[in-house]
């Protein structure tokens, strides 16, 4: 190339440059390079449209949220805490001792919160940090609401302040059912407290915001949507659970959960969780559940729940099918409890609760709540498909006791009778040792029975509610369900202490 040449592509390179340089800094070209002249610069501001959000509820809301902290008794061993006997017999600086120290996270040697040794105590209990969570002021006076799994086994609770501030409380009362809690601070200061709201107007989509001790950090906030209501997650025969997506941790627990009005609309208990962190779904108590149940711990200690002693289970397509019911709504009885209220008014196990005082009754669920909700000494009238029909029952309800009766099943044990097989549904059978019902001894992987869950040992007590002694009972009662048109059969199978119902489809070729 050229000196001409190279001359010429050098200056068009810082042309091209310099104008380059120009443009992104600012500066605006109406003419030659030499007229360029720099333009006014500001900073970057953008007026965004008002929109509500959550600064003033939580500044309202947070000096009512406290952190729990739960000291339990608990009596030294050989070991120093970790549950690993001998582990303190160990050097400090042993590989293994650290290891059980930093991932357990417990207390260690070398650099982390020194403790002592059981053998340095020279009492049998001591008291120790056991459990950590949440709760929320609901009167000046110093009562408060968290969860019972949070405080049980507790000997000792202590409340941290959204200041820092940190009090004794004792326990007021707890009830495992609904797993909530009441502490109570005696102290001449009048605290900041909220109220619980009705979630029942509550929709799904509204926003929500959870205060909190996740992870013992003291108050934290986060803020999501009800993403769903009347969830069951198998805690307990009152599962109603709010779902709410939002980030709660471990420490939320007893946590409230506010409308954008302030008030608890549900408490946090519980969270779906693979991985042991939050994934966003959380699982909240309804204030109308708590509300009546706080009420009722402040005023005696312990809750009142009416009882008729039955076990209930869901009614199934297949079941309402073999039974001639409409809809596949009710509780199904599987047994009713020996001298129960319900057995005494003559319910029996077969039958279908449909409904309570006139208000139906859609998932055993419901009919929990709604006798519970009845003072024990009145009379529940129960409407129930028997056999076929619809009657009424009255039940004196009964507190719930404490100490729930089970029925005990009757013994299996071998018998020498010739086994009967019932090949359209893979079962074999054989008359059980005291003559009530049938014993199965062998279930076929690939039959009916397998899929709706029977097993070997489990026993076939009645099909259609009439009770069965040998393989051929149960295939007369099949027979009597076919001539009447009916599409399955159920029956009420007995494993260990349990009774269920399982409908089987009739084979109709």
């Amino acid at each position: 190339m050229s000196n001409k040449r190279k001359s010429s592509v050098y200056r068009t390179g810082i042309a091209a440059a310099l104008l380059s340089s120009a443009l992104a800094g600012g500066f605006l070209a109406t003419g030659p390079l030499s007229a360029i002249v720099p333009a006014q610069a500001e900073a970057v501001r953008v007026d965004a449209p008002q929109q509500p959000g959550f600064a003033d509820v939580v500044e309202k809301v947070s000096p009512a949220v406290v952190s729990v902290r739960v000291k339990s008794a608990i009596h030294d061993t050989a070991d120093d805490g970790s549950g690993i006997p001998g582990l303190d017999q160990l050097p400090d600086d042993n590989p293994m001792k650290r290891f059980f120290y930093e991932f357990g996270q417990r207390p260690g040697p070398r650099g982390m919160e020194p403790r002592k040794s059981p053998r340095d105590h020279n009492r049998p209990d001591r008291v120790r940090p056991t459990a950590q969570g949440s709760g929320f002021f609901i009167s000046e006076d110093g009562y408060l609401v968290t969860n019972n799994h949070v405080v049980e086994d507790g000997s000792a609770y202590t409340v941290v302040l959204n200041d820092g501030t940190e009090l004794d409380a004792k326990l007021v009362g707890k009830d495992k059912r609904t797993d909530l809690a009441v502490l109570k601070v005696d102290d001449k200061r009048k605290f900041t407290y909220v109220t619980f709201g009705d979630d029942n107007q509550i929709r799904v989509g509204q926003w929500v915001v959870a205060v909190g001790n996740p992870f013992g950090l003291g108050g934290t906030v986060t803020a999501g949507i009800v993403s769903a209501r009347g969830r069951d997650i198998g805690a307990g025969p009152y599962d109603d659970f709010l779902q709410i997506d939002a980030a709660v941790n471990r420490g939320n627990s007893g946590g409230p959960a506010f409308n954008l009005n302030g008030e608890v609309v549900g408490i946090n208990t519980a969270i779906f969780s693979p991985s042991g962190g939050s994934v966003g779904i959380a699982f909240a108590i309804p204030a109308t559940t708590a509300k009546n149940v706080v009420d009722q711990l402040i005023k005696t200690g312990t809750v009142s729940r009416g009882w008729i002693g039955v076990q209930i289970q869901p009614v199934s397509k297949e079941i309402a099918e073999s039974l001639g019911l409409a809809e596949e709504k009710g509780a199904l009885v599987s047994e009713p409890q020996p001298d129960g209220p319900a057995a005494k008014a003559g319910v029996q196990a077969g039958d279908v609760i449909t409904a309570v005082n006139g208000e139906t009754v859609s998932d055993p669920r419901d009919l929990a709540k709604k006798v519970a909700a009845i003072s024990a000494g009145k009379n529940a009238e129960l409407t129930v498909w028997h056999k076929g029909a619809a009657k009424t029952i009255s039940v004196a309800v009964q507190p719930y006791p404490q100490d729930e009766q089970q029925a005990n099943a009757a013994p299996q044990s071998e018998d020498q009778a010739t086994p009967s097989a019932l090949d359209d549904y893979g079962l074999t059978v054989m008359p059980s040792d005291d003559g009530k019902g049938v014993v199965v001894t062998d279930v076929d992987r690939q039959g009916d029975a397998a899929d709706k869950g029977i097993t070997t040992g489990d026993i076939i007590v009645s099909v259609n509610n009439k009770p069965v002694k040998t393989g051929a009972d149960i295939n007369t009662a099949i027979a009597d369900a076919s001539k009447t048109g009916r599409k399955a059969v159920l029956l009420q199978v007995q494993t260990n202490d349990q009774s269920r119902f399982v409908a089987l489809p009739i084979n109709q070729g």
